[in-house]
C-alpha cells in the first residue's frame, strides 16, 4: 500500500507540472477566459486517470484509448518541458518577449509530440521480423536444420487485439517454421478481450506446433489459463519438460514475476531432459543466466523487456539485465530476447519495433 501511495503522490505532482505548462501556455493566448480554466483542469484530470478508468469501465473501449494516448503525452511531456522552461528562463536575457517564447514553444513541442506518437503507433503496429542464425553443437534425429519462429509479449487485449493477432499469424505462416515458440505475455491481465475479439479462434489458425510460458502479465484469477491456451492451439509448459520427436528437450517456466509464485529448480526440469540433445528453455524475464549455463541449457527465448518501449527507457533495461534485446553467447550458452510483438500502457514504441524473430538453427558437432 505504501508504495501504490507514493506512485500515486509522484505521478500527481508530476502531472501538475505538466497541467501548470500547458496552461501557461494556454495563458498567452488573447481568447482566454477564466471559464476556461475550470473546463481545461477537469479535461487534464479525465485524461490523466483515464488508464484507469479503462479498467473499470470496460465496455467504454474508447477510455482505455483515451488512457494509453495520454500516456505518452504525459511520458513526452515529462521529457520536453524542462527544456522549454530553461529556453523560457534564457530568454528574459534576450530580446524575444517571455510570452512569445512560451507560445511557440509550446506549438513546437505539441507538433514535436504528435510527430513521435504518431511515429511510435507506426513503431508499435507495423512488426519486423528478425532472423537469427545460430548453431547448437548437438545432434537432433533427422535433419540438422530446424527453422523456429518466436513471438513474446502479445499483450492481446483492448489495445492489441483481433487485426495485431491475424496479422502475427499470417507473418509466422509466411515464414513456415517447424515450430513455434510464446515466451510469456501473451494475454494483459485479463481474459475477457482476449475471448470477446475471439483471439483464441485466430491463434489456432497457426500451421505449425506453437508451445508457450506464462509472463507476469499472463494473470487472471477467474479463468484457468493453462486451458485458455490450450484451447487457442497452445502446448503450455508450464514448469515443465518436454521431449519432441526428434529429441530436442523444450523447457518452459513459471514466470518469476508473482510473489507468492513457487517454481521448479532448473536443476530439476533438467532431470527430466536429455542433456545429450539440444536444450531450449522458454523463460519469460531474461535473468540466472550463470544458472542456465552452469545447468545445461543450450538456448534460452526471453522477453518482457520489450527494449524499454520508449527510449530513453532502452538506457535503464540495458542496464538492468545482462541481455535485454538481441542475441548474447556465453560459452555454449546462448541467448535471444525479444522486444516483443505488442505493448504495454499505451501503443507507442521509439527507439525500439514490435517484432517476430526467427531462429534458423542448425544442429552440429563442433570439430
Amino acid at each position: 500500500m505504501g508504495f501504490i501511495l507514493g506512485v500515486l503522490v509522484i505521478y500527481n505532482l508530476l502531472l501538475f507540472y505538466v497541467g501548470w505548462n500547458g496552461w501557461k501556455w494556454l495563458q498567452t493566448f488573447t481568447i482566454y477566459k477564466r471559464s476556461i480554466k475550470y473546463i481545461y483542469w477537469i479535461l487534464l484530470l479525465f485524461f490523466a486517470y483515464s488508464f484507469m478508468l479503462g479498467r473499470w469501465l470496460e465496455e467504454f473501449q474508447i477510455i482505455t484509448w483515451v488512457g494509453a494516448i495520454w500516456l505518452g503525452i504525459f511520458y513526452f511531456s515529462i521529457l520536453f518541458f524542462p527544456l522549454v522552461n530553461l529556453l523560457v528562463f534564457l530568454s528574459r536575457f534576450t530580446r524575444f518577449s517571455k510570452k512569445n517564447v512560451i507560445k511557440w514553444s509550446g506549438f513546437i513541442t505539441g507538433i514535436a509530440i504528435g510527430c513521435l506518437i504518431a511515429i511510435g503507433i507506426y513503431n508499435a503496429y507495423s512488426p519486423v521480423v528478425r532472423t537469427y542464425t545460430i548453431n547448437i553443437p548437438k545432434q537432433v534425429e533427422g535433419k540438422q536444420t530446424l527453422n523456429m519462429v518466436m513471438a513474446s509479449d502479445m499483450h492481446f487485449g483492448v489495445l492489441s487485439g483481433a487485426h495485431h493477432a491475424k496479422n502475427l499469424v499470417k507473418q509466422i505462416n509466411s515464414l513456415h517454421p517447424d515450430l513455434v515458440l510464446f515466451p510469456g505475455d501473451i494475454i494483459d491481465d485479463d481474459v475477457k478481450p482476449y475471448l470477446d475479439k475471439g483471439i483464441p479462434q485466430i491463434l489456432n489458425q497457426i500451421h505449425a506446433p506453437v508451445y508457450a510460458s506464462f509472463g507476469n502479465h499472463d494473470r487472471d484469477e477467474s479463468a484457468d489459463l493453462v486451458k485458455l491456451f490450450t484451447d487457442s492451439g497452445m502446448n503450455v509448459l508450464d514448469d515443465k519438460t518436454v521431449r519432441l520427436e526428434n529429441g530436442i528437450n523444450l523447457i518452459g517456466r513459471k514466470d518469476r514475476g508473482y510473489q507468492d509464485v513457487v517454481r521448479a529448480k532448473l536443476a530439476d526440469l533438467m532431470e527430466q531432459a536429455d542433456g545429450t540433445k539440444p536444450v531450449i528453455l522458454l523463460d519469460h524475464q531474461p535473468y540466472d543466466f550463470a544458472i542456465a549455463e552452469k545447468n545445461g541449457v543450450d538456448l534460452m527465448l526471453s522477453g518482457h523487456t520489450h527494449r524499454g518501449q520508449i527510449a530513453p527507457m532502452n538506457l535503464i533495461t540495458n542496464k538492468i539485465y545482462e541481455n535485454d534485446w538481441g542475441y548474447l553467447k556465453l560459452g555454449q550458452f546462448q541467448s535471444i530476447v525479444s522486444s516483443g510483438y505488442g505493448f504495454w500502457g499505451t501503443p507507442i514504441r521509439i527507439g525500439s519495433r514490435s517484432e517476430i524473430v526467427q531462429l534458423k538453427v542448425t544442429f552440429k558437432q563442433n570439430q
